[in-house]
């Protein structure tokens, strides 16, 4: 069976080298182009091209999906089968084009968390269970039919960046069991379970990630642990940018104002929500390097 990866970022790279290393015939991978990136605007690979290269894998970079010579040359491969594993939203002429159809791997149990930001959003939103998903695709984006799906438990002070190691390992694994279930026609398609009560996970923007200290503190702290790494959650201080990667939450009246904050200048800088703390533990302050908070203190005057 031969099959055409495509994807772009390390969450993509752990599903090839599975595939890969479960000896499948990787006839080449589709992955974004080349982007400026740092103070030198150097031109930087993809995670994926850089693993295919390193593998001898022929690698397609394509501006736009209808390209004619793209399709062209993604047709003159004739692939047995298509998987994408977070790459961007296919064409009908490229999903279709596959005898055996075109697969995609989910980092969510769907129907849940269909959108960009599945992990994000599940944190954001307090789940204690994520998941990934493998399925079919059709028309309408993250619909198709589900092949299979595992999940796993969300620890209480878990973030994003920490649910996704975990989700793309096990996504590895998942998507490997796939392709050799259609390798072998030892699969059931199962439609999507149809629900009035779905979560979704659009596409995060920096507007939603600045905190709002009249939101309770559950619901900041979520919110703090949804957006870390990255894009990662702010506030202001000095009227400066501060991001902030972990917290602890305070169940305690605040008895100030929500925004204000309490320091001793040494070791704890907390700020005030509606009804409770946040903590600062694991920060940037706008032009300084990420730090823990003692650090921060040390060369900051409140």
């Amino acid at each position: 069976m031969k099959i055409v990866f495509m994807g772009t970022p390390d969450f993509a790279v752990a599903s090839l080298n599975a595939l890969v290393a479960g000896g499948f015939d990787i006839a080449a991978v589709v992955t974004a182009a080349d982007k400026p990136a740092g103070r030198g605007q150097k031109l930087q690979e993809s995670a994926v091209k850089q693993y295919a290269i390193s593998k001898g894998i022929k690698v397609l970079q394509p501006l736009k999906l209808k390209d004619p010579l793209f399709i062209e040359e993604l047709r003159a491969l004739q692939a047995d089968l298509h998987v994408v594993v977070a790459f961007r939203m296919l064409p009908e002429v490229v999903w279709n084009m596959p005898r055996m159809g075109t697969i995609n791997l989910h980092g969510s149990l769907l129907p849940q968390y269909r959108g960009a930001a599945p992990i994000n959003h599940a944190i954001i939103n307090g789940e204690k269970e994520s998941g990934v998903t493998t399925f079919f695709l059709k028309h309408e984006i993250d619909t198709g039919d589900i092949i299979f799906s595992e999940g796993v438990a969300i620890a209480e002070d878990e973030t994003a960046g920490e649910l996704h190691d975990k989700l793309m390992n096990v996504g590895a694994g998942l998507l490997t069991r796939t392709v050799q279930a259609i390798a072998t026609g030892e699969y059931t398609e199962q439609p999507q379970p149809q629900s009035d009560e779905l979560k979704h996970a659009p596409k995060i923007f920096k507007e939603h990630c600045q905190i709002d200290w009249n939101q309770p503190a559950a619901k900041i702290y979520n919110l703090i642990r949804g957006l870390s790494p990255y894009p990662t959650a702010f506030t202001k201080l000095n009227d400066k940018t501060l991001k902030v990667f972990k917290a602890e939450l305070e169940d305690k009246e605040p008895g100030i104002s929500p925004g204000a904050f309490l320091s001793d200048g040494k070791t704890y800088l907390k700020f005030a929500a509606r009804d409770g703390f946040i903590k600062l533990t694991d920060l940037q302050y706008e032009g300084k390097k990420r730090m823990l908070v003692d650090e921060f203190l040390r060369g900051m005057r409140l």
